[in-house]
Order: C-alpha cells, then structure tokens, then sequence
C-alpha cells in the first residue's frame, strides 16, 4: 500500500515520479515559463519601439512639410487644394504614411487620401497645434485608429496660417509589429526545443546517477545510511584515489581515537597512523585480515578496492577492533603453555615414581628416599619462591607457567632476591596487559638465550610508592643499539618472517597505561618496564 509520504493532501496516491523525472518536468516549466516571459517582454518592447518609431516619423514629416515654403504659400493662397494636395500625396507616398492632411487654423482640411473629404472639418484635436505646440496622440479619424502628429504653419512674421497632421494608421503598425512576433515566436519555439532538450540530457544523467529512485526513497536511504553508520561497531573508512578520507564512521573514529568531523577530508598521512597503516592505506591493493596496531590498539584491516568501469572510485576500509581478542590469545598462549608444562611435569614426576617404586623393590629404601626428597626440594623451590614473592595470581601463574617451559627447553628463569609485590600494587592494572608484558618479555628473552652456553633468564617484579617495575635480564647476545627502536614496531624480528607481533604488544601495553620501556645490552638484552602507580588506562 502507498505510505503517507506517497499522498497528497486530498488523500490521492502521488504519481510515483523518480527525482529525474521530476526535475525534468520542473526544469521544463522554468524554461518555458522563462521563454514565454522573455517573449512576451520582447513583445511588449518591439510594440512600444514601433508606437515611438511611427511617433517620431510622423513629427519628422510633418514638421519638414510646415517648413516648407511652398506649404507656407499654398496656406495663404486662394485655392489651397490645388497647390497643397499634389504635394501631399507625393510626400505620403515617398515617405510611406498613412495620411498627409493640410489644414487651416479652424481645421478644415485643404489635403486628404480621400479628395472627397477635402474641405470637411478635420477629426482630432488642434488646441494644442493652434497654441504653438507640437504634439502627437492615437486618434480614430476617418482611416480608422491612427498615430499622428499635428504641427503649426508660420509665415515671416511668425503668423499662424494653418496645420499640418501627418499619421501612420495603428493597422500598419500592427501588420508590422506582427512580422516581428512571428520571428520572435520562431526564436521562443526554437529556445524552448533547445532548453527541453538539454533539460532531458540532464534528467537523463541524474536518473543514472540516482538509479531511478524518488525522492523520498532517496532520503529514506539516506537515513537507513547514516542510521547504520552511526550504528556499526566496526570503523568504516572512505579513501579517495588520491588518499583523502571521504567517510569516517563513529566506529573507525573511535578505533582511531580521533573526531569523524575533523578526519574527512584530510589525508591519510595527516591522520597520525603508525607508518605501516599509511602505507597499507594508500598501496591501492585489496588487503584481508591484516593485523595493525595503534598506540592503544590492535586493529584487523580490511581493504576493498572500488571501480565504476574504468574509474577508480577509491577504497572501503573496514576496521575491527583485535585487541581484546590479541590479549585474550596471549594470555590463552600462557594457560596454554602452562597446561602443557604440567602435562609434562605430570609425565616426568611419573617417571620419577617409578623410579622410587623400583628402589623399594629392590630393597634399597634409603636411597629411594633421598631420591624423591630431592626432587621434591628442586620442584617446590621455585613455586615457593614465586608464591612468596609475587602474591598476584595471574602473574604468579605466568611466571611458573613460563618458568616450566623454559625449563623444558634447557632454559633456567629465575626470580631476583628484590622481587616483592602483592596485589594491592597492581589492582589498578590491567590483568591482561600484565600477561602480555611480562609474558612476551620472558618468551623474547627465552628465544634469544635458547642456543646460549648456559641460558639463564632472570625477571625482577617490583612495587614503589610511583610506579611498578618488571625487568627481564638475559645471557643472549644482546640487542645493537641501532635496531633499540625498532624492537617495538609490528613486524620487526631477528627470527623468520611472520613474527615480530609480541614485542609491538608489549609496547602497546605500556603506552596504554603511559608507561615507559627501556632496552639496553648488559650481558645479555635488558628490558625494563615502568608502569606509574594509579595510572588510567587509555582505552
């Protein structure tokens, strides 16, 4: 059924007109409304130019017939016809008037088109003529409606002796003013075939441009557009060709902690992305599932490239928040490592009962005691020692879990004797980012000791009044100074390639709760982390 917005006023259905339709009916209205109009000012113009043009020939006329001398005698001679009305019928002929009529001062007439109206009282007005003045008016004399002029006759001495009127008949006029409308008609059909036409190329490009679509069904989309925009928690970004951001949704501008208002418009470059985004941006190929990080995020970017034909239009980028999905996974790698670790350890502390089992057997109790007695000292120490410094649970189960796979893979971690920090210190922090610090720290400093001689890693956690330190000493070889920067930039590693993602996290992490991270070589590669005592978090 047809919404309300598909009804008039009287309640009957709207033609269902698309917007280029539409338009196209409007425009053709406003042109023909602007040609009629023109025409009929045009019209109007050439009637009054013709009015002023008969006006200003029939004063022309008859003032150059009242300065004629031979005028000036005839008026005064005794049989003014015979001398005046052969001049008069010559003049109007050459000149192309309607009536010449020569006339004494009382206005009877001595000339006319008609001989026999000679001698009859002239029909118009003389007052004006007889007092000395020039004067024209449209009059209906015997010739029908006529413009014409009436001038005063003078002998030497400056004495009214007659008048002469010269007039043009309104007939001709019209025939004339007619010739001059067809032309004009010509013109008007001519600029309304023209205006229709380039009216029609226009609505034509606007209905491909709107898919045919009528206006409320344009503005409905519209709303549904930005309605869903606003609505997606994923970012969306328009990219130019050229690079500029033509779209920028709440999402993508919360995922990139920047204002929607201030992003369109400018380009990527100016935005403030990490360098690896930019170019990803602005390489014009399709991208699926790229990870990226931000100061404070983990972004999974999604690039679509958009053609029209031949034209580049530009890209689609979507955005999708990983970060909580990247922490969750790492600390998953932990538990998971963990688990393992206590597989392991269940399988070897299997062994070691059977071990014990056969030395009863034997007969040989003394030793099968000593035996599992130290192994029970060499299992529990670490544990005590971890409980005993670090009374945070996830932290404590980071440290045994990563200190059991090390130790699988040849690896001693260790605790320093200044360790010491309890919950309280770290109930402003983010459990999870703890995990992914601490975590990928002893992974990297595991990796890089695993081919040492004597591989040894050594963690220090550590509460103050300010801050809470982790650091992480290892005997690798080392970090060169000139690569310190780059340790914490996605991608970057000394291992192969697709890795390089756990220190960018770890940076990641600290700035999220504005810390601070130092790296220097001291027998080993040194990392030293500064999280600050009641810190917000940077979401």
């Amino acid at each position: 059924m047809p919404s309300a917005d598909d009804r008039n006023w009287f309640g009957r259905v709207r033609p269902r007109w698309s917007l280029a339709r539409q338009l196209f009916v409007l425009q053709v209205v406003v042109v023909a409304v602007v040609v009629l109009a023109g025409a009929g000012l045009a019209w109007y113009d050439a009637q009054q130019r013709n009015e002023d043009w008969a006006r200003d020939k029939v004063v022309a006329v008859a003032r150059t017939l009242a300065a004629q001398p031979t005028v000036r005698d005839g008026v005064t001679a005794s049989d003014p016809p015979a001398t005046l009305q052969p001049l008069a019928e010559e003049v109007r002929h050459d000149t192309g008037v309607d009536f010449i009529t020569i006339m004494s001062p009382e206005g009877i007439r001595y000339t006319h088109p008609d001989p026999s109206r000679i001698g009859q009282l002239f029909l118009g007005h003389i007052d004006q003529a007889v007092a000395g003045q020039v004067f024209t008016e449209t009059y209906t004399g015997t010739l029908g409606p006529s413009v014409r002029a009436v001038v005063p006759v003078y002998d030497d001495a400056h004495q009214l002796r007659g008048l002469v009127s010269v007039g043009i008949t309104v007939r001709l006029l019209t025939a004339e003013l007619r010739e001059q409308v067809t032309a004009l008609a010509l013109v008007a059909a001519g600029a309304l075939l023209v205006g229709g036409l380039l009216t029609y190329l226009v609505s034509e490009r606007i209905r491909r441009h709107t898919h045919g679509l009528r206006p409320t069904e344009l503005s409905r989309m519209y709303e549904y557009h930005d309605a869903i925009l606003h609505a997606v928690r994923e970012g969306l970004l328009l990219v130019a060709p050229s690079g500029q951001v033509t779209l920028c949704n709440d999402g993508a501008a919360a995922l990139l902690s920047m204002d929607p208002v201030e992003t369109e418009g400018r380009h990527v470059s100016e935005l403030g992305l990490p360098k690896s985004l930019v170019d990803t941006l602005g390489a014009g190929r399709m991208v699926r599932d790229e990870v990226h990080l931000t100061d404070d995020r983990v972004l999974l970017v999604n690039i679509s490239q958009i053609h029209s034909g031949d034209r580049d239009l530009g890209a689609v980028v979507t955005l999708r928040d990983h970060t909580e999905l990247q922490a969750l996974s790492g600390e998953l790698d932990s538990m998971r490592g963990f688990a393992e670790s206590l597989r392991s350890q269940a399988h070897e502390s299997a062994n070691r009962l059977h071990t014990v089992v056969s030395l009863v057997e034997l007969g040989r109790a003394e030793e099968a005691v000593a035996f599992a007695t130290a192994e029970l000292e060499l299992a529990q120490q670490l544990t005590d020692r971890v409980v005993g410094a670090v009374s945070e649970p996830v932290l404590a189960a980071v440290l045994l879990g990563k200190s059991a796979e090390a130790g699988e893979r040849g690896v001693e971690v260790v605790l320093s004797p200044d360790t010491e920090i309890d919950d309280i210190a770290v109930e402003h922090l983010d459990s999870r980012d703890l995990v992914t610090i601490l975590g990928n720290l002893i992974d990297n400093a595991v990796e890089a000791t695993v081919e040492s001689p004597h591989p040894r890693v050594e963690v220090t956690i550590r509460s103050t009044v300010d801050d809470v330190l982790i650091r992480v000493a290892d005997n690798g070889p080392g970090v060169d100074p000139d690569s310190a920067q780059r340790l914490f930039q996605r991608g970057w590693s000394t291992k192969e390639d697709g890795r390089g993602l756990g220190l960018a996290l770890v940076g990641q992490s600290v700035r999220r709760h504005r810390g601070t991270i130092e790296v220097h070589s001291e027998g080993g590669a040194v990392f030293t982390v500064r999280l600050p005592a009641g810190s917000d978090v940077v979401r």
